[in-house]
């Protein structure tokens, strides 16, 4: 079974949120749609920072096939994303987090404006300059991002 007939079978379930374990082609549309209208939702990319893992997500629904050019899928993937949680492995082998960017929703040029959260320095992950992006979303789930943010979370 292919994961894009996953994807959209699915959402036939009226499910409350969608997860998708990694993203690797074509699936990556559906996912963007149901995201796009509303569906809460996360999934894993493979991309070597999270600034490679919106181009990569603006790059593999162009592989669905149909009439989608970047134009539709630039600012879907910049309304649809909140947060970029990029791991990477450390010279022991350990996975660990490299950064967290806030995707700010919008889009200059073709690209989609994020801002740093946390990145690491110096070996330890230090908060970078960025605010709480799309704060109102965390409100609604209730998370009060300020104090997350503060490390009192």
């Amino acid at each position: 079974i292919v994961l894009r007939h996953l994807v959209k079978e699915s959402l036939r379930m009226r499910p409350s949120r969608i997860i998708v374990g990694e993203v690797r082609a074509a699936e990556c549309l559906d996912l963007l749609l149901a995201l796009n209208a509303g569906l809460p939702g996360m999934a894993s990319i493979h991309a070597n920072s999270a600034r490679q893992a919106l181009v990569k997500m603006c790059t593999l629904p162009l592989l669905a096939g149909e009439n989608i050019g970047a134009r539709f899928v630039v600012p879907t993937v910049a309304a649809s994303v909140d947060l970029i949680v990029h791991v990477g492995i450390d010279v022991r082998g350990r996975r660990t987090v490299r950064e967290i960017a806030a995707v700010s929703g919008r889009v200059e040029n073709d690209n989609i404006e994020t801002e740093m959260v946390f990145a690491v320095a110096e070996g330890v992950l230090v908060r970078g300059p960025a605010g709480a992006v799309r704060r109102e979303r965390f409100e609604q789930a209730g998370i009060d991002i300020e104090r997350l943010l503060v490390g009192r979370g």
